[in-house]
This record gives C-alpha cells, sequence and structure tokens, in this order.
C-alpha cells in the first residue's frame, strides 16, 4: 500500500508554496521530508492528509484519487496526522481529548476510553489519563499528540516536528518510539523533522525540499553528497 502524491502545486495569494512536487510513501518505511524554514514541507503534509487542497497535481491511497477530499476522510482510510502544536484541551483529561479524536469514527464511549487507555499506556504515561491537558509538560503535550493519533490505527502516520523542544535524551527515545511505532502498526510513517540527527538515524530514505520543491531524494548518504542540499543547509560555498 502506498501514499502518493503527484505534481502537487499550492499558490497562496499568487504567491507559489509548492511547485510540482511528487512524492511517496510506502506503508512500512519511515520516510524523512527535510529542508529549511518555508520550504514547503507543513503545506505538503497538509495536502497529503486533506487539511489543504492542492491547485494542481494528484493525491492516492493506492489507486484511489483523493485530492481534496476532507481532513475527516483521510482519517477514516488511515492517513493521520500529529502538529507542530499539540493542541489539547485544556479543560479536558487526557483519556478524554483522545476519545475526542475518536468521534469522527463513530464508536461506543466505551470502546473510545478504552483505545485511549491502551494509547496512552502504549506511550508510557497511562498514569497520567485522569489529568487535565493544562497541566502536562511539554514533552508528555507531545505524547498525548502521538497517542491520539495512535488512537486512530493509522496506515500512514505523518509526524510534523515531533521533536521540536526536545532535549538529546528525549530525542533518543523518541526515535526508539517512530521505530516501534512502525513496526507494532505496520505503517509508514513520514517524518517532517529539523533535527538532523534524529532523521539520519532511523530514516532510510530522504526527500529534501527548498523554497517550495523538491531538491533531492535518496538514501541519507546520498543526500549528504548532494550539492543542492548543501547549499540549501549550509551556503552556496558548501557546494
Amino acid at each position: 500500500m502506498q501514499l502518493s502524491a503527484t505534481d502537487i502545486s499550492v499558490r497562496f495569494a499568487g504567491v507559489s508554496a509548492i511547485d510540482k512536487v511528487s512524492m511517496a510513501l510506502d506503508r512500512g518505511e519511515i520516510l524523512g521530508l527535510i529542508g529549511p524554514n518555508g520550504a514547503g514541507k507543513t503545506t505538503m503534509v497538509n495536502v497529503l492528509s486533506g487539511f489543504q487542497k492542492p491547485r494542481e497535481g494528484r493525491v492516492a491511497i493506492e489507486s484511489v484519487d483523493c485530492a481534496g477530499r476532507s481532513a475527516a476522510w483521510f482519517s477514516r482510510h488511515g492517513v493521520v496526522r500529529t502538529f507542530q502544536a499539540v493542541r489539547l484541551f485544556k479543560d479536558l483529561t487526557i483519556s478524554e481529548n483522545i476519545e475526542a479524536s475518536l468521534s469522527s469514527l463513530g464508536i461506543s464511549r466505551f470502546r473510545a476510553r478504552r483505545r485511549a487507555a491502551e494509547m496512552l499506556d502504549y506511550m508510557g504515561i497511562g498514569d497520567k489519563a485522569d489529568r487535565r491537558g493544562g497541566t502536562l509538560s511539554y514533552g508528555d503535550e507531545r505524547r498525548v499528540g502521538i497517542a491520539r493519533a495512535l488512537a486512530l490505527a493509522p496506515k500512514f502516520l505523518l509526524l510534523d516536528e515531533p521533536a521540536a523542544g526536545l532535549n538529546i535524551g528525549e530525542a533518543e527515545s523518541l526515535a526508539d518510539l517512530i521505530r516501534r511505532i512502525q513496526g507494532d502498526f505496520s505503517c509508514g510513517v513520514l517524518l517532517i523533522e529539523h533535527n538532523m540527527t534524529l532523521v539520519m538515524t532511523i530514516c532510510r530514505r530522504l526527500h529534501v525540499m527548498a523554497s517550495g520543491r523538491t531538491i533531492a531524494t535518496g538514501t541519507p548518504a546520498e543526500v549528504l553528497a548532494d550539492p543542492q542540499f548543501k547549499s540549501a543547509y549550509l551556503g552556496t560555498g558548501a557546494a
């Protein structure tokens, strides 16, 4: 199974945010999507998850054309994403935050509560299920964000900068978690991240964007050797 995007273009007020970008994520792989700030990475994730309709191009899950479908439709069909800002409901418990994300699936409150408990246990924070969303540490907030996505049983999990704000130890734990998620859920993982150590450690394939375009693809070693990658990250002299 594959989630693919072909010749995607997005423009805001006449300004090109993405220009003819194509990429594919196989179920069972961890793909790194990297690039400087303003490269178009989050816009691409929005397109792949139904939060942004492309002006041009095709998005497909296997052979099913789904460009322009709603985010709820993508979620129901196994494409789930996290956000840079977790945005928990501060007055709800952690369990209730996850239960709320399951409402679109039409399952019972009992099943939603049980699923939430399972995901919090999986993330190692089951003991905090009854705490309010506004009382968590930053690291635990990010764990809840991932638990909320996993509760939807993703076939493709899109992680938007999950290591932002984490220290070295927390980032290492996150790397182990992403590997475990990919195996336990048999899902494809798209990792959008600025932490290059994390990306190079767990991704076998990278897709590099800059100024809304693809500038390099390949294994970490191939990308590191690419002159356009060096120029985008280190300046024109590095190439």
